[in-house]
């Protein structure tokens, strides 16, 4: 599983994806793997608030192994060897070049030995894994073509008492004020719309695709899992952003254009251009207006036979 992240809801603070579905060999990884990284970065203070919440439901002693499934450059896979300091984190990914960057954060934060990575395509790939006492699975279930079946497949990997944290869903991103003194009014919410479409048509395409209600706790429970539980995580970036998160900012959208061009109208898109000309007073680079509100949702449950 890759974590080059794009869900319709996150894919602008992750900065997209084509991890799935066999569009990855025209990704040029290592450029891309600075800007992945920088993102996660961004989310930090969230993700963190998440692992904490998730070690509060297990005792940090008893974790031995967790796995990170879809770990990218590993700033969570980081997070959660911290939260949980007796236990092996396995990053589980696709892409050699971001496990690469993870065990390089690992080794700067004094982690290297407690952290190793996995190249996997989940949920294939796991077997020789063993099992785990968490696993996390961060923005990747929504690109696996069967979402019920790759959880039945994480919930297999626990053992007796192991939680498995699904991060998915929450609230679409804001960057902007409603009217930004260019275009027409409601930008942003007409890039939801659009990538929303886009969406549909990616997971459609993936192998093994089956349509599913995204009840996440109810998926839980037909895996065998119980006492599940859900909570939402607030990101609140107001303005002025800093360079580097302008910058960030900015390479967001820019793979975004790439997603809703064809979706969205001309003079949008004409707006969307300014926005990312670095040259342009109107534009991420310049304008004192810009700012990131997100939510994110993770869901819980753990496998039979309790701690």
């Amino acid at each position: 599983m890759s974590s080059h992240r794009h869900h319709h809801q996150d894919h602008r603070d992750h900065h997209g994806s084509s991890g799935r579905g066999g569009h990855t060999a025209d990704i040029d990884w290592d450029a891309l793997a600075p800007v992945l990284e920088s993102g996660a970065e961004m989310h930090r203070p969230l993700s963190a608030r998440a692992a904490a919440w998730v070690s509060e439901q297990l005792p940090a002693r008893d974790v031995r192994r967790v796995f990170d499934i879809g770990s990218g450059p590993g700033v969570l896979t980081c997070l959660l060897a911290e939260a949980f300091p007796e236990a092996e984190v396995v990053a589980v990914d696709a892409t050699p070049q971001l496990l690469d960057r993870a065990l390089a954060r690992a080794a700067r934060h004094g982690l290297g030995e407690r952290v190793r990575v996995h190249v996997a395509e989940a949920p294939g790939g796991l077997d020789e894994l063993g099992a785990a006492d968490l696993i996390w699975a961060g923005n990747s279930v929504h690109h696996m073509g069967d979402q019920r079946a790759a959880i039945g497949v994480f919930a297999g990997r626990l053992r007796p008492g192991g939680l498995l944290a699904v991060l998915e869903g929450g609230l679409p991103a804001r960057h902007l004020p409603r009217d930004i003194g260019i275009g027409r009014p409601g930008l942003e919410a007409r890039i939801d719309a659009a990538s929303s479409s886009w969406f549909e048509e990616m997971r459609a395409a993936l192998p093994g695709y089956k349509a599913e209600v995204e009840h996440w706790p109810a998926l839980l429970a037909a895996s065998g899992l119980t006492d599940a539980r859900s909570r939402s995580f607030l990101l609140d970036i107001p303005a002025p952003l800093t360079a580097a998160q302008r910058e960030q900012l900015a390479s967001a959208f820019s793979w975004l254009r790439s997603v809703v061009e064809g979706r969205l109208d001309g003079d949008d898109l004409a707006v969307l251009d300014r926005l990312l000309d670095p040259a342009d007073e109107q534009g991420f680079m310049h304008r004192p207006d810009p700012f990131l509100l997100a939510a994110r949702t993770v869901h819980t449950a753990r496998s039979s036979g309790g701690r």
